[in-house]
């Protein structure tokens, strides 16, 4: 009898002892040098029937930061790093003001890419599911400044982040869905040189 009990508690067991948690999550994330891949993004806002649509690709390095190349509607190239925004223009690249709101945004957005579930549990409660080919995220606010802007932020990938979608507090919302994103080992030239200060 103690045999069946404790062989039904094994069983009942298990799946907690095998279930995907945060430090994996942030671990498979965090495991490439760099990640490059295309994106489409959606802004959804209340006021238009119809979602604002950019695209193009970016390159994700550990220890540098993100380049966002925008290619349609417009053509335009961020860097966003631990120093904020900068946007290249004919002089090359100018690092953008910062406002307190979007610098948070800023390693917010760089926290969720990278699996940084330490800096993103600091302002957000963090809800796991899944597993490790297949999980979503989500994050609710708890800093007030972040309530503000987010009523949640979902996120959801396999061994990369594949999609993130934004709920803003006023109503908006905006997906984005990273594809054909690949891992890497090491920059290109061009790369580190957008990269260099």
């Amino acid at each position: 009898m103690l045999k069946r009990a404790l062989l039904v508690c094994g069983l009942l067991l298990a799946p907690l002892a095998h279930a995907f948690d945060l430090p994996q999550l942030a671990a498979q994330l965090g495991k490439p040098a760099v990640v490059r891949g295309e994106f489409v993004q959606e802004k959804h806002l209340r006021s238009l029937p119809q979602p604002l649509v950019s695209k193009g690709h970016f390159i994700l390095a550990k220890q540098h930061g993100l380049l966002w190349l925008l290619q349609t509607p417009l053509k335009q190239d961020y860097r966003i790093d631990d120093q904020g925004i900068a946007r290249r223009d004919a002089s090359g690249w100018q690092q953008l003001p910062q406002r307190s709101a979007s610098a948070q945004q800023n390693r917010l957005f760089l926290a969720v890419l990278e699996g940084d579930s330490s800096g993103l549990q600091r302002d957000f409660d963090l809800a796991l599911s899944g597993e490790a080919n297949d999980w979503t995220l989500t994050l609710t606010p708890r800093a007030v400044l972040l309530k503000q802007i987010f009523d949640s932020i979902e996120i959801a990938g396999g061994e990369l982040v594949q999609r993130i979608e934004l709920h803003e507090a006023q109503g908006d919302r905006t997906v984005l869905r990273m594809t054909s994103s690949q891992p890497g080992d090491s920059l290109t030239d061009a790369e580190r040189s957008d990269f260099a200060r």
